[in-house]
């Protein structure tokens, strides 16, 4: 029953990953970049420690790639892309998933 619920209602572990993305998003929208880079390297960190890999770490992955390329750090997001990233959707998601494909552009 508890595994039931838990995969029905997230942790607050969960909840707060998803409000500091949240945060991360404003502060990019605020033009305040580098504390939203902060912000979402400790999002993927956290996400990767506590969940390993999965959809949701490949998608921090890609929100943290999105950062990096904001703040002109192209060689770390190139190699965060296809390096961790890429290989973990192909692996987990398969060839034609969305996130793959957004992988491969």
């Amino acid at each position: 029953a508890n595994l039931a619920l838990s995969r029905r209602y997230p942790s607050r572990g969960e909840y707060i990953l998803v409000l500091q993305g949240n945060l991360a998003n404003c502060l990019d929208n605020l033009g305040r970049r580098d504390e939203a880079l902060v912000l979402e390297r400790e999002i993927y960190a956290r996400q990767m420690a506590v969940q390993g890999l999965n959809k949701d770490s490949i998608i921090s992955g890609l929100n943290l790639a999105a950062s990096l390329g904001k703040s002109q750090l192209w060689d770390e997001a190139k190699a965060l892309t296809r390096d961790r990233l890429l290989p973990a959707a192909l692996q987990l998601l398969g060839a034609d998933h969305h996130l793959t494909l957004t992988l491969n552009l």
